[in-house]
C-alpha cells in the first residue's frame, strides 16, 4: 500500500495532505488498511499484561486510530467541498465500514473494563484537569455507546448506527443535487429591474460559463439567490426563486422526507436503547444546557421577546409596502425586498453601497491584520502546498513573537458544482498528540462567496464579510489551541460553546477601526466613508426581532424533531406546520424547511441549533470586555486567547468562561446589544 498517498507520511510541511496525489480510488483501500492498523493497536492495548492506567489505556486509545482519522478527515472534507457522484456513492460504502469499526470499540468488553478500571480510580490519580476530562469523556463514550447493554441491544444499536452513517450523507447529497438542478434563465432585460449591477454582471457571467450567451442565469447558490430576492422588482420571479430555494429536496427526485423521518426514528431508537428519554436528552447531557427543559426555557424566554418584536417589524414592513404601492399582503418572497427598501428609506443607504469597498483580496488582508493585532500572529501564503481546487489558497501561520509555527490554513471561497452550500470551518488534523508528538493543526474555512467576473474582482457584501470573520473565529479556535490531546483541542468543546469564538468576531465588523483595515474601494482604494459606517451602526438592530424569531424558529423545530416520539409523526409537512406555528408569522408556502436543513440531518447540530442564540449571550458578554478595555487591548486579547481559545475542551466551558470574565456571562448582554431589554427593538 506504499503507493497510496493516504497511507504514507506526507512529505509536505506540517504533514498536510498531498491533494495533488490523492485519487478517489485511494480512499476505500486506505480506510480499510487504516482500520487494520487501528485494530492492531487496540489489540495491543487489550493484550497488555500490566494493570490498566491512564497512559497504557486512555492515552493509548486516544492515539490508536490516528491514521484512520487522518484518512477519513480528507475523505469527508472532500465530500463537502468538491464532491462527485462517485464520492457520494463511496460515502454509502465508507459510512457502514467506519461505523462498525467504532461500534466494535465502544462495545468491546475488554477495552471497557480497562477504561472503567482507570475511571474507578480517578479520585486517587494525580491527573491534570485536561487528563481528568479525557478520562471522563472516554468512560462516558463507552456507556453512551452501549457498553452496558446486553448483546441483543448492542446488536440493534450497531445496526442503527450503521444505517445512520449512510443516511446523513444521503440527506446532504439530496439537498445539493436538488439545488443544482434549478436554473432561472432570464432573456428579457426588463426582468432585471431593481437588481444591482454586481448581481446582473454575475448572472451574465454565470450564463456565459454555462453556454447561455446573451442571457442571465440565476441559481440557488446563495450569492446568486440572495440579491435576487432582495432587489429584483419582478415579484413573480422573486416568488419563483424563493419557492425553489425553500423547496430544496422536497417534492422532486431528491425528496428528503423519507430520509429525514428514518433519521429521526433511528436517533430516537438509539437514545432509548442507551437509556435516554429522547435524542435531545442524549445529546444535551453533553452540553452546557444539560437537558431539554433548560433549552425549552431558554427558547421560550427568547420567543416571548422576539415574537412581538418580529410582529412589529412585519407590521411596519407591511405599512411601508402599502405606502410604496403594493396592492397585496406581504408574502415571504417580499420580506427581503421591502426590508431593503425600508432600510434605504430609514437610513439612507443600501446594502450594495458597501460592496465596492470590499474586494475579497483587500478584505482578507484586513482580516489577517485584525488577527495579527489581536493575537500577534501572521499569515504567510505558501504555494508549496497542493490544494484540492484552483480556488483554494494555503497559508502557514506563525506567532510573531516567538516565530513559532502555529499551523496550516486553507481558504476556499467560491461556489462550484459539488460543493455543499453555506460556510464552515473544518480540520484535516487538530492540534495535539499525533504520531507520538504534539503537532500543529491543519485547518480550512470553506465558503460560498460572490465570485469574480470577467471585469470585476470578487466584491463581498457586508454579510459575507461577517461570515468570513465568523469562520475565521472558528479557525482561530483551532489554530491557537494548546492542549495535549486532539480530542479536546480547539473546537472540540461542548457544542453550545463552540459558536462563541466565531460569533464574537462579527462584532468587530461594525467598528471604524476594523473596517478601515478591511476596506478599500476596488477602483480607488478609498476607505468606507465615516457617514456610511455611522448609517451601518444606526441600522444594526433593524429587523432584529424578525431575525431573532427566525433563529428561534429553527431551534424550535429542531427541538421538536428530537423530543417527539417519532411514531406519532404523520408526515414531515404536518409535523413542521404544527410545531412552527408558535414561531412563524407566515404559513408554510413551500416545502418544509426541514428537508434541506443540513445542520440538523447531515451536520452536528441535532438538538443543538439553539446553541447559536445561546452563544450569542456569551459573545455579547465577551465583546463587552473588549469595549470596556479597548478593541485591541492586548491584555484582554491575551486572556481571551489563553483562557478560551487555547484551552479547547480541556475543561468544562463554564469554568473556562468564568476564568476569562471573572464571572458567569450576563444573560442580558444579548438583549442589551439588540436594544430589546424592554421587548421592543430600538433602531
Amino acid at each position: 500500500m506504499s503507493d497510496n498517498p493516504l497511507l504514507t507520511r506526507s512529505p509536505l510541511p506540517n504533514q498536510a495532505p498531498p491533494f495533488d496525489q490523492i485519487e478517489e480510488a485511494h480512499y476505500l483501500p486506505a480506510i480499510e488498511e487504516a482500520i487494520k492498523v487501528a485494530r492492531a493497536n487496540l489489540d495491543a492495548i487489550k493484550a497488555d499484561p500490566t494493570e490498566p492506567d491512564f497512559e497504557n489505556t486512555v492515552v493509548a486509545m486516544e492515539t490508536a486510530s490516528e491514521l484512520l482519522s487522518t484518512v477519513t478527515a480528507v475523505f469527508y472534507n472532500q465530500l463537502s467541498a468538491c464532491s462527485t457522484d462517485e464520492l457520494h456513492d463511496l460515502a454509502e460504502k465508507v459510512g457502514p465500514i467506519t461505523s462498525n469499526f467504532y461500534s466494535d470499540i465502544l462495545l468491546d468488553e475488554v477495552l471497557f473494563r480497562r477504561v472503567a478500571s482507570v475511571y474507578d480510580q480517578k479520585e486517587s490519580l494525580d491527573l491534570s484537569p485536561e487528563q481528568m476530562t479525557l478520562l471522563e469523556d472516554s468512560y462516558k463514550s463507552f456507556v453512551r455507546g452501549g457498553a452496558l447493554l446486553d448483546q441483543e441491544k448492542q446488536k440493534r444499536l450497531r445496526e442503527a448506527n450503521e444505517r445512520l452513517s449512510v443516511l446523513s450523507p444521503t440527506f446532504m447529497k439530496n439537498v445539493q443535487k436538488s439545488a443544482e438542478q434549478f436554473e432561472m434563465l432570464i432573456d428579457d432585460e426588463r426582468d432585471l429591474s431593481g437588481l444591482p449591477a454586481s448581481a446582473i454582471e454575475a448572472a451574465a457571467y454565470a450564463a456565459t460559463e454555462k453556454g447561455y450567451d446573451g442571457r442571465w442565469l440565476f441559481t440557488l447558490d446563495f450569492p446568486s439567490y440572495q440579491p435576487f430576492v432582495q432587489y429584483a422588482d419582478n415579484r413573480e420571479l422573486r416568488e419563483k426563486i424563493w419557492r425553489a430555494f425553500s423547496s430544496r429536496a422536497y417534492g422532486d427526485q431528491y425528496d428528503n422526507c423519507e430520509t429525514l423521518l428514518e433519521i429521526v426514528c433511528l436517533r430516537d431508537e438509539c437514545a432509548h436503547l442507551v437509556g435516554y428519554a429522547s435524542h435531545a436528552d442524549y445529546v444535551l447531557e453533553r452540553r452546557m444546557a444539560e437537558n431539554p427543559a433548560t433549552v425549552w426555557a431558554f427558547l421560550e424566554k427568547l420567543k416571548d421577546t422576539y415574537h412581538p418584536a418580529a410582529a412589529q417589524d412585519l407590521a411596519r414592513l407591511q405599512a411601508f409596502a402599502a405606502e410604496s404601492g403594493a396592492e397585496e399582503a406581504l408574502q415571504p418572497w417580499d420580506v427581503a425586498y421591502y426590508s431593503e427598501k425600508l432600510k434605504e428609506c430609514l437610513y439612507d443607504f443600501s446594502s450594495e453601497d458597501f460592496r465596492p469597498y470590499f474586494p475579497l483580496e483587500t478584505v482578507l488582508k484586513g482580516c489577517f491584520m485584525h488577527f495579527t493585532r489581536l493575537f500577534n500572529i501572521r499569515f504567510a501564503e505558501n504555494t508549496d502546498y497542493p490544494v484540492w481546487h484552483r480556488d483554494v489558497t494555503a497559508y502557514d501561520v506563525y506567532d510573531n513573537g516567538s516565530q513559532a509555527f502555529l499551523g496550516t490554513f486553507y481558504a476556499d471561497f467560491f461556489p462550484r458544482q459539488g460543493k455543499k452550500p453555506g460556510a464552515w470551518k473544518t480540520g484535516y488534523r487538530a492540534q495535539g498528540l499525533f504520531d507520538g508528538r504534539i503537532e500543529r493543526p491543519v485547518i480550512a474555512i470553506v465558503c460560498n462567496f460572490t465570485k469574480p467576473t470577467a471585469d470585476k474582482p470578487s466584491l463581498l457584501t457586508f454579510n459575507e464579510v461577517k461570515t468570513l470573520f465568523h469562520e475565521m473565529g472558528h479557525a482561530m479556535h483551532g489554530m491557537l489551541a494548546d492542549t495535549t490531546y486532539r480530542s479536546l483541542s480547539g473546537t472540540n468543546v461542548l457544542w453550545d460553546f463552540v459558536e462563541l469564538p466565531s460569533q464574537v468576531q462579527e462584532n468587530w465588523c461594525y467598528t471604524r477601526e476594523t473596517l478601515d483595515m478591511l476596506s478599500g474601494h476596488y477602483k480607488t482604494g478609498e476607505k468606507i466613508p465615516s457617514e456610511l459606517i455611522d448609517k451601518l451602526n444606526a441600522s444594526k438592530n433593524f429587523m432584529v426581532g424578525w431575525g431573532g424569531l427566525r433563529q428561534i424558529n429553527f431551534a424550535w423545530i429542531d427541538m421538536h424533531w428530537h423530543t417527539t416520539d417519532p411514531k406519532t409523526i404523520e408526515s414531515v409537512e404536518v409535523f413542521e406546520d404544527e410545531h412552527t406555528a408558535a414561531t412563524s408569522l407566515f404559513p408554510r408556502l413551500a416545502g418544509p424547511l426541514s428537508c434541506a436543513f443540513n445542520h440538523l440531518f447531515s451536520g452536528g447540530y441535532a438538538a443543538g441549533y439553539y446553541c447559536y442564540k445561546w452563544a450569542e449571550v456569551l459573545d455579547a458578554d465577551t465583546f463587552e470586555a473588549f469595549i470596556e478595555h479597548g478593541l485591541y487591548d492586548q491584555e484582554t486579547a491575551r486572556r481571551y486567547k489563553d483562557e478560551i481559545l487555547a484551552r479547547g475542551g480541556s475543561e468544562h466551558p463554564r469554568m473556562i468562561y468564568q476564568r476569562f470574565r471573572g464571572r458567569d456571562a450576563d444573560p442580558e448582554a444579548l438583549l442589551r446589544r439588540e436594544g430589546l431589554l424592554d421587548g421592543v427593538a430600538t433602531d
